[in-house]
């Protein structure tokens, strides 16, 4: 398999809240498990259709993982938008229809910009 029939599988964040950061990604509707492999870290693992996301503990504020967006397509952008909202996500973009669907951007408890689509039917 070459460039062109490359998947993603594979998400790591780093927090320095893992328990408070893994409750705001559940909002969106993910499950996780939390183990450590060998002598490593305890962390999250959330494992959807082969797709992994991981939070793991970070040792200093530097270490936080903030410059990167997140996308999360979902079955109701505006419920789960409101749960993200309840506790406490910062407001991006409110929920609009775009090109794409029905989308809203929020920021995670640590600043990561999270995208949240429901996909346009055609």
């Amino acid at each position: 398999m070459g460039l062109a029939g490359a998947v993603c599988n594979l998400l790591v964040i780093r927090s320095l809240d893992i328990e408070r950061v893994m409750l705001f990604y559940q909002r969106i509707g993910l499950s996780f498990v939390k183990h450590a492999h060998g002598t490593g870290p305890e962390h999250y693992t959330s494992e959807v259709d082969r797709f992994v996301f991981e939070i793991y503990p970070a040792c200093s504020d530097g270490e936080v993982t903030r410059q990167v967006r997140i996308g999360f397509e979902v079955g109701d952008v505006d419920a789960v938008f409101s749960a993200l909202v309840e506790v406490g996500a910062v407001v991006r973009s409110k929920p609009a229809n775009s090109q794409w669907g029905r989308r809203a951007v929020v920021q995670d408890f640590e600043g990561r910009l999270v995208e949240l689509l429901t996909p346009a039917v055609h």
